[in-house]
């Protein structure tokens, strides 16, 4: 359970969408350079200036401030990391790195008998109190997360449970942990690191650290959560001992995804992780905010709900209306079309003052298949749909139009850059039509397969020409029984015997199949009725008028409103929310289901394929449509359903109510730990049902579950790695998951914010968040990218006196 709660936790600060790698690297510390730099808009310390506040766009106002409880989010984890000790954080290429403001020195001194890690603290490290971080406050941490004390609501105890006991060095400042089992990833425990205060006591760890810290140990402090105005404020620590934190004040402000370009645009935040439609306006402001309003209408951007809302008052009047209700409408409709371009211009005029900063997110998005039942719990057809995919056509349809590197993801276990980074994609094979249709009807998947064979109605004379034909066939059935029956009672024993081929092929090859593989062995639950489907929005009709509006701009449909043929593009890319996808035009090429829909037993091969219908989940959505017909080429047919953001994951993923679904994982820098129960393989609970931890696909094997116990306890860090590369090949075979692109970040940003924006990999290092000063220039990172100056422009606040500026 708290395994699972730690997913749901680690999923939401990803979130759905919502996270383009290169293959394995020659680089000899493995796993080459990240696919894309960060885009942080570096500057040297003494070139930003003193002072400031930074207000910060977030998902939420924390509901704990408790980083190891299940509600805990990724604005729990940012406040963590500004304002709580970080033992170890993560570089530009995601591997973990000692933390000197906290540690001279972490490493493993004894690995006989039993393992033992030594930890010496940087004698200046004092909590804000004035007291020395310490062993009391390790052990504290240690009791509280280890599993043994019930009394704790905590989310995870992964590592702290192997821990057999930790005690005072040489002295004050060294700390002596050790192990009643090895562990490989000892790096990832007591970062955040709690003062003794929280985590001393139940009650304290439950419900004190919800609201409030009392003592903290970062470049920041937190001075108050204002829950009714959506306001995290942290300030500068006085106590700290560290490079002083630039700004005065770090405000996190609570904005919805889909409110951002509003806030941006009214300067109520200064930087703010942003989805395309919002960087397309930012980048269509800067480059021509003379004709902003105009092109942005035509590319879709424009003030569409307020222009579809006129046109839908005007046409309703044209129908219905009077000649005065008619003149009447019109009028409300150019008042209501000057008002919403007038307000669109004017927030593009605000938006030209900030430019977006763009790499790839430590996520990937992947296409999970449900091996519970149904036809995926066949590995054969689950390895028909990865080799019918074109992964880097979907990578391309995410990242290229964001000018953003476009490699498909070679590993389920690290993403480019980081050491345990190897492309093992091939061990299932890349795209290939006829070997994807070889193996459906290796598993018994045929054109025709879906025509039930039923006896023609019977009726009037047909009934004794039946009748006649059923007496010649008693006379003669025993000549039939001994030839022709004789022939039919073998072919049962033939098919028979492929079907036993085709398990134990499966056996051999270790793959965990729930069930015996049939179609519908195990009912679904959302198999009761038929296949559900939300119904459109009130506004969905609305949203159609501006989709025909922008389908004439680019000439996609005719003026009478009928659209014209695609050759190319998704289909039912713009289909109203909660609605099933449009088929596919015809395609030129010999289709796999030129004999008809491919089938079996008198079922037809169909796969309920769902997506999120939220705002910024677009992309999702388009590459589920490629998918689509990617699968229709094979002869795969799918049934799109469109739910709710915030059904998505609770009632369809984790329910296992779905066939195909596309969610994200986040990168992780000890994958033999914190990916280990996303591809456990599940066990059969008391009740019948299966306990899948975090593996929602349901496919998992014992091997992959001995390589991950292996590498999680293998000291030899070149041979744990070893183990978590062979592991992530076994979970390719396996063919649960398949890892598509690695998500982008897009972040806007005031020019004059300095080391900040898109992080990529790394922990942000919060001390040297500011603004620049006045015509300061950026340096250049270490991967030679640099950054632009703001033309002049005022991005932020005035360094020293806390007041924004009204320049532009």
């Amino acid at each position: 359970m708290s395994r699972t709660l730690r997913s749901l936790a680690l999923l939401t600060s990803v979130a759905l969408a919502l996270p383009g790698l290169t293959g394995c690297s020659t680089d000899e510390a493995g796993g080459g350079a990240p696919a894309a730099p960060q885009d942080i808009a570096p500057v040297a310390r003494q070139l930003v200036a003193d002072g400031g506040t930074l207000r910060w766009a977030v998902d939420s106002t924390p509901a704990t401030l408790n980083a190891f409880q299940a509600d805990a989010d990724a604005t729990t984890t940012r406040i963590a990391q500004a304002v709580l000790p970080a033992l170890f954080t993560l570089d530009r290429r995601g591997r973990p790195q000692r933390n000197p403001d906290y540690l001279e020195s972490a490493e493993i001194v004894e690995r006989e008998p039993k393992q033992v890690v030594l930890y010496k603290l940087n004698q200046q490290a004092v909590w804000s109190d004035g007291r020395e971080i310490g062993a009391a406050d390790f052990v504290a941490q240690w009791r509280a997360l280890n599993g043994k004390n019930t009394a704790y609501w905590t989310a995870r105890n992964a590592g702290y449970e192997r821990i057999e006991k930790i005690e005072r060095g040489a002295n004050d400042l060294e700390v002596r942990v050790t192990f009643a089992k090895p562990y490989a990833d000892w790096r990832s425990l007591f970062t955040p690191l709690y003062p003794k205060d929280v985590t001393g006591k139940p009650s304290a760890f439950n419900d004190g650290a919800r609201g409030k810290l009392k003592v903290m140990a970062g470049p920041f402090q937190l001075k108050g959560v204002d829950r009714k105005a959506g306001a995290t404020t942290l300030v500068r620590n006085p106590r700290w001992w560290g490079d002083q934190a630039k700004l005065e004040k770090l405000v996190l402000t609570e904005v919805e995804r889909d409110k951002r370009a509003e806030a941006l645009a009214d300067g109520r935040v200064d930087l703010a992780e942003i989805d395309r439609k919002t960087a397309d306006r930012i980048v269509l402001a800067a480059r021509d905010a003379a004709d902003a309003a105009k092109a942005g209408a035509q590319l879709g951007h424009g003030p569409a709900a307020e222009l579809t809302a006129s046109s839908a008052l005007m046409s309703w009047a044209l129908a219905n209306g009077s000649n005065e209700e008619k003149a009447q409408a019109a009028r409300q409709a150019r008042e209501q079309t000057a008002a919403a371009v007038a307000k669109y211009a004017a927030e593009q005029k605000s938006l030209s003052g900030y430019e977006v900063r763009k790499s790839l997110e430590p996520a990937f998005t992947q296409l999970a298949m449900n091996g519970e039942s149904g036809p995926l719990a066949d590995a054969r057809v689950r390895r028909a749909v990865a080799r019918a995919l074109d992964r880097r056509e979907l990578a391309e349809t995410v990242l290229t139009p964001l000018g953003l590197p476009a490699e498909p993801v070679g590993s389920h276990l690290a993403l480019a850059g980081q050491r345990a980074y190897t492309d093992n994609s091939e061990t299932l094979g890349g795209q290939d039509t006829q070997e994807a249709q070889a193996l459906l009807a290796d598993a018994g998947w045929t054109p025709g397969g879906a025509v039930e064979k039923e006896a023609p109605a019977k009726a009037g004379n047909e009934a004794e020409a039946q009748k006649k034909k059923d007496e010649e066939k008693a006379t003669g059935g025993e000549e039939e029984k001994g030839s022709g029956g004789a022939q039919k009672d073998e072919a049962k024993d033939e098919a028979k015997d492929e079907k036993k081929d085709g398990e134990d092929r499966a056996s051999d090859e270790g793959l965990y199949i729930v069930g015996d593989g049939k179609p519908g062995d195990l009912a679904r639950a959302a198999d009761a009725d038929a296949t559900r489907f939300l119904v459109p929005a009130p506004g969905a009709a609305l949203q159609g008028l501006a989709l025909q509006r922008r389908a004439l701009s680019l000439g996609l449909a005719d003026p009478d409103g009928e659209s014209r043929p695609q050759q190319s593009g998704v289909a039912g890319a713009y289909a109203p929310l909660g609605t099933a996808a449009p088929a596919q035009a015809p395609s030129e090429k010999p289709s796999a289901q030129a004999g008809g829909p491919l089938g079996k037993d008198g079922k037809p091969l169909s796969l309920r394929f769902v997506l999120p219908s939220g705002p910024g989940s677009e992309p999702l959505r388009a590459v589920g449509e490629k998918i689509a017909g990617m699968l229709d080429r094979i002869g795969i047919q799918t049934e799109i359903a469109k739910v709710s953001d915030d059904s998505y994951f609770k009632d369809h993923i984790a329910s296992g109510d779905y066939d195909l679904a596309l969610y994200s994982w986040p990168a992780t820098a000890y994958p033999a730990t914190d990916a280990r129960p996303i591809y456990a393989k599940p066990q059969p609970a008391a009740d019948g049902s299966l306990l899948v931890e975090q593996n929602y696909t349901r496919v998992g094997t014992d091997y992959i579950d001995q390589l991950f116990a292996q590498a999680a306890a293998e000291l030899d860090e070149d041979a744990a790695l070893d183990l978590v590369r062979r592991a992530d090949a076994r979970i390719w075979a396996a063919a649960g998951s398949i890892p598509l692109y690695q998500r982008p970040e897009l972040v806007a940003a005031k020019p004059k914010v300095a080391n900040a924006g898109a992080f990529g990999f790394a922990t942000p290092r919060y001390q040297d968040i500011g603004f620049t000063k006045t015509a300061a220039k950026r340096i250049s990172d270490e991967q030679g990218r640099g950054g632009q100056d703001g033309d002049g422009q005022d991005s932020g606040e005035d360094a020293g006196d806390g007041k924004m500026s009204d320049k532009k």
